[in-house]
């Protein structure tokens, strides 16, 4: 089956220094899936989870994934990024094959 997202360098870093200090159980494998719709848009999860009945699971460079079956065409095209900056850090979810949205200016 096709995975239907990816995971920077930086991101899997990230996720590898996590399983790797934060005590995460052997059987766990990284969950990612969608939230919501509505007005507010979807917004994305990413967690450690076991896997559940119906879950899509993939390896991607050493990672475990688990992906809800309903959530697979939701994710599809999906980059899972790090970012890492003076204001903020945290996991960022990038669809490259949308255009990045531009201010207009008058």
């Amino acid at each position: 089956m096709l995975v239907p997202i990816q995971i920077t360098e930086k991101a899997q870093k990230e996720i590898k220094n996590i399983i790797a200090n934060k005590n995460i159980p052997k059987d766990y494998s990284l969950r990612v899936g969608v939230k919501g719709g509505g007005c507010g848009g979807m917004s994305y999860l990413l967690g450690f989870d076991k896997p559940k009945e119906g879950d899509q699971q993939f390896e991607i460079e050493g990672i475990p994934v688990l992906i809800e079956k309903k959530h697979y065409m939701f994710l599809m095209g999906m980059q899972v990024d790090f970012y890492e900056g003076n204001d903020a850090r945290g996991f960022t979810f990038i669809n490259p094959d949308l255009p990045k949205r531009h201010d207009q200016q008058s």
